[in-house]
């Protein structure tokens, strides 16, 4: 029973930490429209779900932390890093596209671009 309340709080962590790296990421980088946050939340939830732990493992071995936090607290942190990091790289990515003239990654071109060719 204690094994299992232990692995309900970690998911728990993992998906609060990727939920709150993506809400922390809009006062960064703001989006353009409902369609590119939306996109880039998910992104960055699913990123904190899959590599939360990984990302912090990572943080905690470089800040030589693993041994003073729980695995809750790790889980937490490294998916909310983990959603952070992934949130802001779509969204440079979408707007380097922008700047370029090619378009956003999600179908719609960039008429200022287009026009000051």
């Amino acid at each position: 029973m204690n094994d299992m309340s232990q692995t309900a709080w970690l998911w728990l962590a993992k998906a609060g930490g990727a939920v709150a790296g993506s809400a922390i990421s809009l006062a960064y980088m703001l989006p353009h429209g409902r369609r590119e946050a939306a996109a880039r939340f998910a992104v960055g939830v699913v990123c904190g779900m899959v590599f939360g732990g990984t990302a912090g493992l990572k943080v905690a071995s470089k800040l030589e932390i693993e041994t003073a936090i729980g695995p809750t607290e790790l889980m937490l942190m490294g998916s909310a890093v983990a959603s952070l990091c992934a949130w802001w790289a779509l969204g440079f990515v979408v707007r380097a596209f922008q700047q370029n003239g090619i378009g956003s990654l999600f179908g719609k071109k960039n008429q200022e671009n287009a026009d000051d060719r």
